[in-house]
């Protein structure tokens, strides 16, 4: 079965079934977030209190852990679902937002990751590159390196470190489990240019993770996929950024099988 099949099927299984997608988000995200998953045909809900995460998480179809506005009680809440999420074997994705910028941030996703098991690290190149190296520097939340071979073999260590998918945003994205690895060439720059999309993303991911049983190097493949063709059709219709998002959040709401199968590319590396 080819990704434009597989794509496909797993966006109807999103709109069928309606899985929730659990999010402990950050403050400046929350709401496009919430908007997104809803035009895909997911369903949002944003908790972050210690005191119910536990209990959301294991109600949760996925949970999507993002540290952009970062706190130390937000970081035990998201271990404290993330072991939920374990117990139920409910895929966790964690955007480790900025990390490299600070070495607490940088901390931060490290203790995430030794205390909870993640199924998918989504990030940019040099958010990725600074859970595997010790001198990387982010600048805010873009990423300042291109997807080199460096980028390439960093992504496959952590994925075989963690046990784990690493996907890596870019002019062309990576995801990898280790061993194999996609490349998706959807999207348009204009898509950085919007606060949030690339949180929308891995909320994206998190929904068809949602839906594909064990398959999930595929279905993160998928969601980078049809996300990028969204900004690609949005961008047909409006290149400047406010109304490219209302665009944008249109496509995500009325495409189907016919665009996925005209536009999506991706392909073995």
């Amino acid at each position: 079965m080819n990704m434009k099949t597989i794509t496909a099927e797993l966006l109807d299984k999103i709109r069928t079934t309606t899985p929730l997608v659990h999010n402990i988000t950050n403050f400046v995200v929350m709401n496009p977030t919430a908007n997104i998953l809803l035009a895909l045909g997911a369903s949002p809900v944003m908790a972050h209190s210690r005191r119910e995460v536990a209990d959301m998480a294991a109600m949760a179809s996925a949970l999507v852990l993002n540290i952009g506005t970062l706190e130390e009680k937000w970081i035990e809440a998201m271990v404290l679902a993330a072991k939920a999420a374990n117990q139920r074997s409910i895929p966790v994705i964690l955007d480790p937002v900025g990390a490299g910028a600070t070495p607490y941030r940088t901390r931060a996703v490290k203790h995430i990751l030794g205390e909870a098991k993640i199924a998918i690290i989504r990030g940019n190149a040099s958010e990725v590159l600074s859970l595997a190296v010790d001198d990387v520097k982010t600048r805010g939340v873009e990423s300042s390196l291109s997807l080199s071979d460096e980028i390439v073999d960093a992504a496959g260590d952590i994925a075989r470190r963690y046990g784990c998918i690493a996907a890596i945003s870019g002019e062309k994205d990576l995801i990898t489990d280790g061993s194999r690895m996609l490349r998706v060439a959807n999207g348009v720059p204009l898509m950085t240019r919007v606060t949030g999309l690339g949180c929308g993303l891995s909320a994206v991911a998190g929904a068809f993770c949602a839906v594909a049983g064990e398959h999930l190097l595929s279905a993160v493949a998928a969601a980078f996929g049809f996300y990028g063709l969204c900004g690609e059709l949005a961008f047909g219709a409006s290149n400047r950024p406010g109304s490219f998002f209302v665009a944008f959040l249109d496509s995500l709401y009325t495409s189907g099988s016919a665009e996925i199968h005209a536009h999506l590319r991706i392909e073995p590396r």
